[in-house]
């Protein structure tokens, strides 16, 4: 199929083709991104008035909407230009004013003639103890009140644009919606309960009473499923495009694993275990591999990294290893060095840092296969590095690394596996509308030996006191990590209150105990500082959020965050996660500006009381929302008109599962159903995956 399918075109017309839309109409719609009349079907109302008649103002709570039917009384013009013009009315119980201002008294005679019956529907108010009811929505005959809808749906609106005109524009949208073929499994939709999708459209508009409104109304969770079928059925098309790119088979010997299990003083966790054996069967298989693995801090990502590393150079090639930013590749090279070196491999760092001749003595040996398991920057991709024989990449925190720079990686000629870690709990129904394309393995387990981190709250009045606390665990040989607010988006703020914190800290402190970083300072500075901390020559490091991923220090056990209000959940409780690594009992110390608001405090106490990552997550997104979870701009999260994350998590799991069932049966969509999938990715405005079939 090579154009959009000709039953569409109505939907997919300019929006100025609808009645009461002209050229400024559709200028301010375009603020609330509705450009086409297929925009304008996926707006639903929000909220909805009870137009129901009324038998009188004495059975209502004023304020309210109400609809009356009234004998129309006396007309009391305005005493004064611009002021009140009256008409009294009696319903059937009692006498209620409807109040004009501005009026035009020959038009309302006629409107409102006295003696005559009308039905008048609009907010009543009491004014100096009388119901009035100012400048009703809707005046009519009685025997035309089947005008006045009895529950009237309300869209979001934006300036310029009426209720009236959008509730015009959408009707004349709806009657372009076709009858379009299911793309949903007919079981699916025989349990759901389900209506066909042009009915669902129309009841969604169509609400009769509030509860039409909740995302758990069979029409409203329909179009949401669509929404997340149509965006798995992309993620499923990405999948298996990269996946067929033919991969390597890397099959395990499992002698140098063997010997790193010897050498660790600790047995793996059950959930470790389960994720190398997962790994271990994607590259013995003939598709390439791309797994996300997902690991609390502290659950142990880096030995599994370790083993999936070790599977490609038992099968006779080479893994890479690559990380953000310089600190982090030289701090898992420290990480993994012991590890390889109880297996007897060779592993060496390449950042930008190398020049001259150490690096070219690097990249000969890299090329010749000598070096076995490489840890680098983004520096790896530079045009002058390649391999011998590359198996693996291992890429850890996925943010700063997206589907392009996976498609480069493959670019380097080598049908390489992808292991992405992040170190994020992201609750499952992020996790896969953010990374849907890849196979999850989850490691929800902690090693034995971590103490649990306390947690406790302090107001900013009582700094003073946790300096005091700082003074004497530095002399008990402690270390600890300060970390100061996060002052918006501003690097050269944050800076200065870093200096600010490092020279009081210093003053209170004394000299040549507390080091300092932050992202501003040229990275040999920052390496020099942090070095200076792992080694133990200062006792507190003042930073930025610099030290938020990945830095391990097991000395260290008490962590301040300062200003800790301003942080998201998730980074407060990746930054707790850099102490409690030692067998010291840790403090996390959040120094919060007061009075909290109840968000804030919320957000705190959580925190306070538990340590899973994952339970943590689902709370953060329960608080903000997904899109504030991970910064929508960076994050490759798809906007949802319809669909709710946070309410309909579990649509999403239905939807992947269906879409990856549906691709393996029928990869070209080319059954009925995969006809009708074809045009709902079409309606859905997903090119993207319109263009991986062709692909195909």
């Amino acid at each position: 199929m090579t154009g959009r399918p000709s039953i569409l075109f109505p939907l997919f017309a300019a929006i100025e083709s609808l009645p009461g839309v002209g050229p400024k109409t559709a200028r301010h719609l375009e603020q609330i991104e509705i450009e086409k009349p297929r925009d304008l079907l996926f707006t639903l109302p929000q909220s909805g008035v009870d137009r129901r008649l009324v038998p009188s103002v004495r059975a209502l709570t004023p304020p309210c909407t109400a609809t009356l039917e009234v004998l129309v009384g006396q007309h009391r013009p305005a005493s004064r230009r611009g002021g009140p013009y009256r008409v009294t009315v009696r319903d059937a119980e009692a006498d209620l004013q409807l109040v004009f201002f501005h009026a035009h008294p020959d038009y309302l005679q006629k409107q409102l003639p006295t003696g005559q019956r009308r039905l008048v529907s609009g907010r009543v108010e009491v004014f100096d103890g009388v119901a009035q009811m100012v400048h009703p929505d809707y005046i009519l005959d009685p025997e035309d009140g089947d005008d006045i809808p009895p529950f009237e749906p309300v869209y979001p609106l934006t300036a310029g644009v009426t209720l009236k005109v959008m509730t015009r524009a959408a009707r004349a949208a709806l009657e372009r919606a076709p009858d379009l073929a299911e793309w949903i499994d007919p079981t699916l939709v025989a349990r759901e309960g389900w209506p066909a999708w042009r009915d669902a459209v129309q009841a969604a508009h169509a609400p009769d009473d509030g509860r039409d409104l909740s995302p758990d109304a069979p029409a409203r969770r329909r179009l949401a499923y669509d929404e997340l079928l149509a965006h798995q059925v992309t993620l499923a098309l990405a999948r298996s495009v990269e996946r067929r790119g033919k991969g390597r088979v890397s099959k395990s010997t499992g002698v140098l694993q063997a010997k790193v299990r010897a050498a660790l003083p600790y047995e793996p966790t059950g959930a470790q275990d389960r994720a190398i054996s997962e790994i271990a069967g994607d590259m013995a298989g003939a598709r390439r591999m791309t797994r996300l693995l997902q690991g609390d801090v502290g659950a142990g990502k880096t030995l599994v990294a370790v083993m999936a590393l070790l599977v490609a150079v038992e099968a006779g090639g080479q893994g890479v290893m690559m990380a953000p930013t310089e600190i982090l590749a030289r701090q898992h090279l420290e990480s993994i060095r012991p590890l390889a070196e109880a297996a007897g491999v060779v592993i060496e760092v390449l950042t930008g840092r190398d020049k001259g001749s150490d690096r070219e003595a690097k990249l000969a040996a890299l090329a010749r296969g000598d070096i076995q398991i490489l840890v680098g920057t983004h520096a790896v991709f530079q045009k002058d590095v390649s391999f011998r024989d590359l198996r693996l990449a291992v890429i850890d925190e996925q943010h700063r690394f997206g589907v392009a720079q996976r498609m480069e990686l493959g670019a380097k000629g080598y049908a390489v596996d992808v292991l992405v870690m992040t170190a994020t709990p992201i609750p499952r129904s992020l996790a896969l509308a953010q990374y849907g394309d890849m196979d999850l393995s989850v490691l929800d387990e902690k090693p034995p030996g971590r103490t649990p981190v306390k947690t406790a709250l302090v107001s900013a009045g009582r700094i003073e006191e946790v300096v005091d606390h700082l003074r004497r665990a530095i002399g008990a040989g402690r270390q600890a990590y300060w970390v100061c607010p996060l002052v918006g988006e501003s690097e050269t703020v944050e800076m200065a209150a870093a200096e600010d914190r490092f020279r009081t800290l210093r003053a209170a402190l004394g000299d040549g105990v507390v080091g300092l970083v932050h992202g501003q300072m040229p990275p040999a500075e920052k390496d020099a500082a942090m070095a200076r901390f792992v080694a133990g020559d200062t006792s507190v490091l003042v930073a930025t959020t610099v030290i938020e991923v990945g830095v391990n220090v097991p000395n260290a056990s008490i962590m301040v965050i300062e200003g800790a209000e301003s942080f998201g959940l998730a980074q407060l409780h990746q930054l707790r996660g850099r102490v409690g690594r030692g067998a010291e009992a840790s403090t996390c110390l959040l120094v919060y500006q007061g009075p909290l608001g109840e968000t804030a405090r919320q957000r705190l106490e959580i925190l306070r009381e538990t340590e899973d990552g994952f339970r943590i997550a689902e709370e953060d997104l329960a608080i903000r929302g997904a899109g504030d979870l991970i910064g929508t701009a960076q994050s490759g999260l798809p906007r949802f008109r319809v669909a709710d994350l946070e309410r309909q998590a579990g649509l999403m799991q239905m939807a992947q599962q269906d879409a990856r069932k549906l691709l393996s049966d029928d990869p070209g969509l080319e059954s009925p159903r995969g006809e009708a999938v074809r045009v709902l990715l079409w309606l859905m405005e997903q090119d993207r995956a319109i263009r991986l079939i062709s692909v195909g």
